[in-house]
């Protein structure tokens, strides 16, 4: 007997018997994959707009002085900010380029910070090496 033929007889044979099935059995599949996607999507923007915030902070906080790295790659000091843009000194014949504030890929090294650290007290103590004890050197192989 054809295999072909043995299964449609049977799906024609069991097709009045069994009973009414539920209609929403059908759809809970595709159901569920769209809430899924939505879930998704949903923790996708919300960490999209937690790294825009974050980066427009960063330019908010920009001060004369900082040192920055831009997309493009260039390292510099920051010389002068307006509302949309800065100029950056690049190299030391003083070479000052103006860039977009949206330019900004990092802050390197904030002049708050710097200056922060060089007006606390210094630790003598801490500046002072230790003496050097000497040190023992370990054999694997005894002396006889």
């Amino acid at each position: 007997m054809n295999y072909l033929a043995f299964l449609l007889e049977t799906a024609a044979d069991g097709a009045g018997d069994t009973p009414v099935a539920n209609p929403w059995a059908g759809m809970a599949m595709p159901i569920f994959m769209i809430l899924a996607l939505v879930v998704m999507w949903w923790l996708t923007s919300r960490s999209q707009k937690k790294r825009d915030q974050e980066a427009q902070d960063m330019r908010d906080s920009l001060q004369v002085g900082d040192e920055v790295t831009t997309i493009g790659g260039i390292i510099g000091k920051v010389v002068s900010i307006k509302e949309e843009t800065f100029v950056l000194e690049t190299t030391k014949e003083k070479t000052h380029i103006r860039f977009l504030k949206g330019a900004i890929r990092s802050v390197d090294v904030r002049i708050a910070d710097v200056t922060a650290a060089s007006a606390e007290p210094k630790d003598e103590a801490a500046e002072q090496p230790a003496e050097e004890q000497p040190k023992k050197k370990f054999s694997f192989f005894k002396k006889k």
